[in-house]
């Protein structure tokens, strides 16, 4: 059981870890957006494909208000509420 437990904390940790680096990347495409970034750099390419399958998908349901693209706010917002779901999780079974 050990074992298992120690399995799990050790998932739970890299999935933060891995939601906690999307979050920078999601900020840094956010960041070059304001600028107009050459598409063919690699770093912008390499921006716009992590993210834009997931802000193409969310930018369906939320129009921008006024110019404004909020998707990527709310995608933070998203990884964050799913990393305090995953402490919790962490925290529960430290508790057992």
């Amino acid at each position: 059981m050990l074992i298992l437990t120690s399995f799990f904390l050790a998932l739970i940790r890299l999935i933060n870890l891995v939601l906690t680096l999307y979050m920078y990347i999601v900020i840094a495409r956010a960041l070059i957006s304001w600028v107009n970034p050459d598409p063919y750099n690699p770093v912008v390419r390499f921006l716009r494909q992590v993210t834009d399958p997931v802000l193409d998908r969310m930018r369906r349901f939320i129009p921008p208000m006024g110019g404004l693209d909020l998707t990527p706010m709310i995608l933070i917002l998203i990884v964050v509420f799913v990393q305090s779901f995953l402490d919790v999780m962490v925290s529960q079974v430290g508790v057992r």
